[in-house]
Formats: structure tokens, C-alpha cells, sequence
């Protein structure tokens, strides 16, 4: 079948349609994005204003044309960070469901965290052993642990590229007293989220599943995309500091010649920098793996799980299991769907 994820973010909106059955890994069929920052939107009071609302309002329309017109069979809509935290955001996702009628569904910081995380252990199977996930998106940085395929723990800090370039750096280059006091910000949010996974021991392997840790590989010297998803891709500690600090010296239009940054990306690229180099260095490790799945993924595999355990022969075996998981984590956390065909 033909299944459609909506994927309203910080930085981008996108629309993934992928051809997917029960036990196969879904194949990308089309895309739909555009670079949406609706963080950019926001008044002095939080809400975000009335072009940010139209521009969401566009796309989700588009979106649901786009979904329609390639015959998918199911739809998932759901945001994030964005408007999660703006002070209308129900207000918002009410206008969206009545002009558009498509339900974007919110999912907390725990719940991105956790649903990354499966996709993530779907790609790397059970002989990866203990995982933990890291993912920087626009608004909040994710970080998950696990041994199974939902995570132990699943952890959100508001330390998200664009929400720190806006923060905290404001000239182009920035000065170095605002990447010093970024960089002690950072560490210091960090530290007691780090802190939370120590009694759940060392993971087996560490993965980086945002386009922000993309994009830092691929500056380090990792294969480009168009090599294919099975290439492996590592970023290193030692690179990651080299890079934060040539990047602090660069204006962003020079940044647009490194290989892989986009024109989106390009001015929050030291602040995903920053981030990244914290969190290996928090967490003790030398280097990262770069996982091509990450949420949009997760969302589907659980949702293909879920017409499984609905279909004709009944509910697999390890319903009741799974449904014994912790509220954030659980199955039902992932959002409905919203039928393409109305």
C-alpha cells in the first residue's frame, strides 16, 4: 500500500509518500517540502502570526492534493516542536483541521524521541544491541536509549538549531563571546538530561538521525546522499570541533560552498555544531553513526504494525506486551491518520 507521512517541523514541512507492506521496508515513492521555519512567525507574545498561519495553511492543502493525486492509501499528519510551543497552537491546528480538514497531530518531545527511536532499530536490527539515539531538530534536541524497540528512556531539552541561532547569535559572523556563552549554555542543559541515562548503562552504538548531523558528516568528509542510504556514514568528535570552529569564523553565504548545506540550513549550522559536539562529549563517545531513518520513518513502521495487529487473523501476540509499555511510549502515542481521500 501507499502510505503518506506529514511532517510539520521547525525548519521544513514535508510530505513522504513511500510503498510499504507488512514485514518490508518502505520504499520512498515521491516528496513534497518546502522550507517552512514558522519559528521565524512568531510575535513578541509566542503565537505564531497570521502569514505563518497561511503559509502552514498552503502547504498542508498542497500536501493533500500531492497525497491524493498519487493515490495514497492512508496519511499521517503530525507537528512537532513548533507549534507545540507556540502560545495559539491549538488555536492553529484548529484553523488547519477546518480549512483543510486534515488533523495534524502533536506529539510531544518524549514521543518524537521515542518514535525515532524505532526507526532507528529497525534499521540497525536486534544485533546492534543497546542504541542510543540523538536527533537536533529546529526547535528541541531528542535523545533516547533502549535495548528493545521502544526506548527506556526518551528525553526532549529546547536546544534545537534554529531556536539557539535566534537565542543566542545574532551577528553574521558571530562574535566569539556569543558562541562562548552558547556553548556554556548548551553544557549546561545537557548535563542533567545526560545525567538521567548513566544508570542505564553504556550503548553499544550511537546514531544521529536529523539532517543537521547530515549535513556536519557530510562537511567531515562522509559520502554524499547520492551514494545511497546503505553507505556507512560516521561523524568523529575531533572533526565535529574542527568544524565548530571554522564555522564560527565564516559568514553564512560562505557556508553555503561547504558540501551538503543547504540555504536553509546554512545559518544554523554552528549552532547544530555546537550541540552535536556537547552531546558526544557529555556522553563519552569518539564518534557517531549517521541512520538514514528517523521519525517519519518510525511513524510508518508503527503504523504498518498497526494494520497488522488489526487485521483478519487478529491481534499478533505481542499486543498485550506493548501495550504495557509506559503512556509515552506506547503505540498509542502515534498519532491517527487522516484518510488522503478524504
Amino acid at each position: 500500500m501507499r502510505l503518506g507521512v506529514l511532517d510539520i517541523g521547525s525548519n521544513t514541512v514535508h510530505l513522504l509518500l513511500v510503498d510499504a507492506h507488512a514485514g518490508a521496508r518502505p520504499v520512498p515513492f515521491a516528496s513534497h517540502k518546502r522550507p517552512l521555519s514558522l519559528v521565524q512567525f512568531l510575535d513578541g507574545e509566542g503565537n505564531i502570526n497570521e502569514d505563518g498561519q497561511h503559509e502552514l495553511i498552503e502547504f498542508v492543502l498542497e500536501a493533500w492534493e500531492f497525497a491524493a493525486k498519487h493515490r495514497a492509501e492512508d496519511l499521517l499528519a503530525f507537528c512537532t516542536s513548533a507549534i507545540r510551543e507556540a502560545t495559539n497552537g491549538a488555536e492553529v491546528l484548529a484553523r488547519v483541521k477546518h480549512e483543510t480538514t486534515v488533523t495534524l497531530q502533536e506529539l510531544t518531545g518524549s514521543e518524537e524521541a521515542s518514535m525515532t527511536f524505532f526507526a532507528v532499530r529497525r534499521w540497525y536490527g536486534w544485533g546492534a544491541g543497546p542504541i542510543l539515539d540523538l536527533d537536533i531538530g529546529g526547535g528541541s534536541f531528542e535523545m533516547a536509549i533502549g535495548h528493545d524497540e521502544l526506548p527506556e528512556l526518551a528525553l526532549s531539552v529546547p536546544l534545537g538549531a534554529s531556536r539557539l541561532t535566534r537565542d543566542w547569535l545574532h551577528e553574521d559572523p558571530p562574535t566569539a563571546k556569543s558562541v562562548k556563552e552558547l556553548r556554556r549554555y548548551i553544557r549546561s542543559t545537557l548535563k542533567p538530561a545526560v545525567r538521567s541515562f548513566e544508570a542505564l548503562g553504556r550503548a553499544n552504538r550511537v546514531a544521529g538521525t536529523s539532517k543537521t548531523f547530515r549535513s556536519l558528516a557530510r562537511i567531515a568528509g562522509a559520502a554524499p546522499s547520492g551514494a545511497g542510504p546503505y553507505v556507512k556514514r560516521e561523524l568523529f568528535a575531533a572533526d565535529l570541533g574542527l568544524w565548530a570552529q571554522r564555522i564560527s569564523a565564516m559568514k553564512v553565504e560562505d557556508r553555503l560552498h561547504l558540501p551538503g548545506v543547504s540555504e536553509a540550513r546554512a545559518p544554523q549550522l554552528l549552532a547544530g555544531a555546537l550541540v552535536a559536539e556537547a552531546a558526544l562529549e557529555l556522553f563519552e563517545f569518539p564518534s557517531m553513526e549517521i541512520c538514514p531513518w528517523a521519525l517519519r520513518e518510525g511513524l510508518i513502521l508503527r503504523r504498518l504494525d498497526q494494520l497488522v495487529m488489526d487485521g483478519p487473523l487478529g491481534p499478533a501476540p505481542h499486543v498485550e506486551a506493548r501495550q504495557a509499555v509506559s503512556a509515552t511510549m506506547a503505540a498509542s502515542t502515534v498519532p491517527a491518520s487522516s484518510r488522503a481521500g478524504g
